[in-house]
């Protein structure tokens, strides 16, 4: 079973976001909550916010059996601001948000079966 949780319209660009999932893919959850405890990147707090969510979205299901077995990093809506250049002209000002998609699931359990 997976549990999928989103978090939409993050104000911070995905490329700084893609720094700090890239560093928990694939790990147990609680040695991706112990690293975005210590990582002192600007996204770890919402990305650990997000992952205590799908925590407690895991009902009935030990921590120490999830993982996280996929989390994606979307661009989501571009703001365009204007600020004054020189000689009257104007250059453009891109505030870029992310959508980041985080999906938990059971590791495999591997049975120790002698062959005869």
């Amino acid at each position: 079973m997976s549990i999928k949780v989103k978090l939409n319209n993050l104000r911070i660009s995905p490329r700084k976001v893609r720094l700090v999932a890239d560093m928990i893919r694939g790990k147990g959850v609680v040695e991706a909550q112990a690293l975005l405890d210590f990582t002192l990147k600007e996204p770890a707090k919402p990305i650990r916010k997000l992952l205590d969510s799908a925590v407690s979205s895991a009902k009935n299901q030990n921590v120490e059996d999830l993982h996280i077995s996929e989390i994606m990093v979307n661009e989501g809506r571009t703001m365009k601001r204007w600020r004054p250049s020189a000689q009257g002209r104007t250059s453009p000002i891109l505030k870029r948000s992310s959508h980041i998609v985080l999906t938990l699931s059971e590791k495999k359990k591997v049975s120790n079966k002698s062959k005869k």
